[in-house]
C-alpha cells in the first residue's frame, strides 16, 4: 500500500473550480460547492481522486473537516 499524505487549503463556494499544486504534496484547491454538510469536502476528495487517477475511495480526510487547512491521505495502491 503507497500512502501519501497531502495538505490542502480549500477555497470553498467559489464561482470555478481549480486544483493547483503550489509545492510537493501541498495543493491550493477552489470548489464551487458550499462550505456546509461535508459538501465541499466531498468535492475536494473527487478532484483529488482525479489529479491522481485514483478512485474516490482511496481518498480519506484525516484533519481539517471544518477548517480551510485539511490533510488527506491519499492510497496510491487501492486495491
Amino acid at each position: 500500500m503507497a500512502e501519501k499524505i497531502v495538505k490542502v487549503k480549500v477555497n470553498a463556494g467559489a464561482k470555478t473550480e481549480k486544483l493547483v499544486e503550489i509545492e510537493p504534496d501541498v495543493f491550493r484547491i477552489r470548489v464551487q460547492e458550499p462550505p456546509e454538510k461535508g459538501r465541499a469536502n466531498n468535492r475536494v476528495a473527487e478532484l483529488l481522486a482525479a489529479h491522481f487517477k485514483i478512485p474516490k475511495s482511496s481518498v480519506c480526510l484525516i484533519s481539517g473537516a471544518v477548517y480551510r487547512e485539511k490533510i488527506f491521505s491519499i492510497d496510491l495502491m487501492p486495491g
